[in-house]
């Protein structure tokens, strides 16, 4: 495995990296955007990438420009040496390690912001995010060259943001959306779990089982707005502060009160000091 800490450096490991590939279409070297802290579930996503048959670049950075002003950047982890191991096992083919002053050299002044699915949820809750995220998948686009990119469905709001700004910006890069991975308990697998308490870690997983039982009472033809409700209550009596349980048309993230051909349930909740995202398909 390569590792790249420069754009010299990442432009002369993605060339070769497309000489040693089996093929050359587009989409025969792919990203797998990280910020690092690295667990199953983004070795899931390098693992999808590397069955395609192409050659996989993983970036880590954590990207200050998405974090808001009282979200703490230096509370992020971070470990690298484990992460590089963890990508090295997996079969990474370059690890794109850029730091601040190549992501934004001086004089750096394009954002990109990016309307529809980015408003309300996560982007109502932490403004100015999504610009972050956007900018800095586009700016990764960029660097490396990769025709595919491949991203967790856990932060399903984040996947529709990127697709939007691919599809407006015509971008050349095919996104690929793979499930989320859950521990044994259910609970969405997150660099932010390391966080929680070993109590608050028996009480997580009725996030995720609270939407199981909301879909199910979806399915069944209750009406939306009282599941809902009942399913934030449930939370509540849980110990989470909840966010949101919003049931949403899967792409455009338009709240919906009847089921339609593709729905998702979204859910966003504080336990502890931890706030957890999640999601699942109606």
């Amino acid at each position: 495995m390569q590792i790249a800490r420069s754009m010299a450096e990442i432009r002369s490991a993605t060339a070769q990296a497309r000489q040693n590939a089996t093929s050359s279409d587009a989409e025969s070297l792919a990203l797998v955007p990280t910020m690092g802290a690295l667990h199953a579930g983004h070795l899931e996503l390098v693992r999808a990438a590397k069955a395609t048959g192409a050659k996989v670049v993983t970036s880590i950075f954590v990207n200050p420009l998405q974090f808001g002003a009282n979200e703490d950047l230096s509370r992020y982890p971070r470990d690298e040496a484990g992460d590089l191991a963890k990508l090295q096992a997996a079969g990474c083919d370059v690890a794109w390690l850029p730091g601040v002053d190549v992501m934004y050299p001086p004089g750096d002044a394009t954002l990109i912001s990016v309307g529809g699915p980015s408003a309300g949820f996560e982007g109502a809750a932490r403004p100015g995010h999504f610009t972050g995220v956007a900018t800095v998948v586009a700016k990764l686009f960029g660097q490396t060259g990769a025709g595919a990119a491949f991203f967790g469905a856990k932060d399903w709001q984040q996947v529709q943001v990127i697709r939007r700004m691919v599809e407006d910006l015509c971008l050349p890069v095919a996104i690929n959306v793979v499930p989320t991975m859950r521990e044994a308990s259910g609970l969405a697998m997150s660099s932010r779990n390391r966080f929680l308490s070993d109590e608050e870690r028996v009480v997580a997983p009725a996030l995720y089982a609270t939407l199981n039982d909301a879909a199910i009472r979806l399915r069944a033809g209750d009406k939306a707005a009282d599941v809902l409700a009942q399913a934030e209550a449930a939370l509540r009596a849980r110990g989470f502060v909840p966010d949101y349980v919003s049931l949403v048309e899967a792409r455009s993230l338009q709240p919906i009160a009847v089921l339609g051909a593709e729905n998702r349930l979204l859910a966003a909740a504080r336990l502890g000091s931890v706030r957890l995202l999640d999601n699942i398909e109606v």
